[in-house]
């Protein structure tokens, strides 16, 4: 990383110089009566993600409080845009309010942006809200292969990080028709030709890894590093979520979608994991473990956890999948 975060504090940890307010899940959930809930417990359904066991009750208490508090920031981002434009005496339309949701694999951070990007649509101020995830920018399978790439596939090196920050940088200044490519997670690979439109949407919700890394620090002339460090994606955040869970507990629903995916997804022909559908359920499980050691916990360890203390928000998970606390940056 090119400079220290502060990370967000743990349990037992002295919070009283925290740049973090903390409150429980009951302090947080007594917020939502303020909020409207318009979802339903069949929206949810469809909006979750697998091996996700999010319910009503669970969005209720969690995301009524979260999108309120988003609108808040959106417009008071919206407030002082166009404080500064009556102050330049210029005529400046509003720009896309992008919101970053990061985290590790299989925490959940799917679920999140999606019920966040349903719930801020139907408010009145935001509309038109767009959600775009970053696996998209993954380097093609035949790239990473030619560079060595193969095994750390997820970790920042392993993504068009020049053609994200363009995509992000698009969007956040106001440019008509941004196009992201698409990826599969059936071929587990970019889909060639195949792209999602952005079109000056009022909320822009990112999901991914890394979108709160920093950029690398550039090297000096003389080669050594601490040179001065180039623009990164997490510049153009206005609102970012780190959804955060014990590193064994994410094990442990990784293994649980693994699972599921091999008696579901990966019969699929067309799947790039089809192999493991017809092999005994132990021996599987022991191969996806072993993907989670050395990859996904080394890239959560190295990258995406040491990326917590970025976020303006947190949300912890208990080992059912509950909310336990968040954590919400000091204004």
């Amino acid at each position: 990383m090119s400079r220290s975060v502060p990370a967000a504090p743990g349990p037992g940890a002295d919070r009283r110089h925290s740049p973090y307010i903390e409150l429980s899940r009951e302090q947080w959930r007594a917020l939502a009566s303020t909020a409207p809930l318009p979802l339903t417990q069949a929206d949810v359904e469809k909006l979750r993600g697998l091996g996700d066991p999010i319910d009503l009750p669970e969005v209720d208490a969690v995301y009524r409080p979260l999108t309120a508090l988003l609108e808040t920031y959106i417009a008071s981002t919206r407030e002082r845009a166009r404080r500064t434009a009556d102050f330049l005496g210029v005529a400046q339309p509003p720009t896309p309010f992008v919101v970053a949701v990061a985290g590790s694999v299989a925490v959940g951070k799917s679920t999140t942006a999606r019920l966040i990007a349903h719930l801020l649509a139907r408010f009145p101020d935001t509309p038109r809200v767009d959600l775009v995830t970053t696996d998209g920018f993954l380097l093609p399978n035949a790239v990473l292969e030619a560079r060595g790439l193969t095994a750390r596939k997820g970790f920042p090196e392993s993504y068009d990080r020049r053609a994200l920050l363009r995509f992000v940088a698009a969007v956040k200044s106001g440019a008509p028709r941004v196009r992201a490519p698409v990826y599969s997670h059936t071929v587990y690979d970019v889909l060639p030709g195949r792209s999602v439109v952005v079109d000056r949407p009022d909320v822009l919700v990112l999901e991914g890894l890394n979108v709160l890394q920093p950029a690398p620090r550039r090297r000096s002339a003389a080669g050594a590093g601490g040179g001065p460090s180039a623009l990164a994606v997490s510049d153009f955040i206005d609102f970012s979520i780190y959804v955060d869970a014990d590193p064994d507990d994410i094990r442990a629903w990784y293994l649980e979608r693994f699972l599921t995916l091999k008696r579901t997804a990966f019969n699929d022909p067309a799947s790039y994991f089809q192999r493991y559908a017809a092999i005994p359920d132990d021996i599987a499980v022991a191969a996806a473990n072993g993907v989670w050691e050395s990859v996904n916990l080394v890239n959560l360890r190295e990258n995406i956890a040491p990326t917590r203390g970025r976020a303006t928000l947190v949300l912890h998970k208990d080992a059912d999948h509950h909310m336990s606390r968040v954590l919400l940056r000091k204004a």
